[in-house]
């Protein structure tokens, strides 16, 4: 996650930066960091602030599930942990999903994928 997505999404939750470090259980400094681009933002923290946008929004859009939207056969979606725990809408939060027919196994490729898929893109305001 860049910092000026982090800046985004902090300012369309309605957060101040110490709002969003209590939040995020850190320091308000780190927060600080984060957005001047001094410092990277670790995995647990952007997943934690995807969480919370998605949170606000999707209840929201009432959009659809990930296997209907990406047209997943039986066989993939029987392995997939979004499908196991019915969570078509978080797909992009879970790890070890199955997108584009293989298993994503680290956060970093994960993240690469869903940001070009239409599920998490609709869930973004940026």
């Amino acid at each position: 996650m860049r910092n000026n997505e982090f800046s985004k999404i902090r300012h369309h939750l309605g957060k101040t930066q110490l709002q969003m470090a209590q939040l995020l259980g850190t320091s308000l400094k780190a927060i600080q960091s984060f957005e001047q681009g001094w410092r990277g933002i670790p995995v647990h923290a952007e997943r934690q602030v995807l969480f919370l946008l998605a949170s606000k929004i999707v209840p929201q859009k009432k959009g659809k599930a990930c296997w209907v939207i990406r047209k997943c056969p039986r066989e993939i979606k029987r392995n997939c942990p979004a499908w196991e725990f019915k969570a078509g809408h978080l797909c992009w939060f879970i790890n070890g999903t199955i997108c584009q027919g293989q298993e994503q196994k680290t956060w970093q490729q994960k993240m690469k994928l869903c940001r070009q898929c239409n599920v998490f893109r609709s869930m973004l305001p940026l």
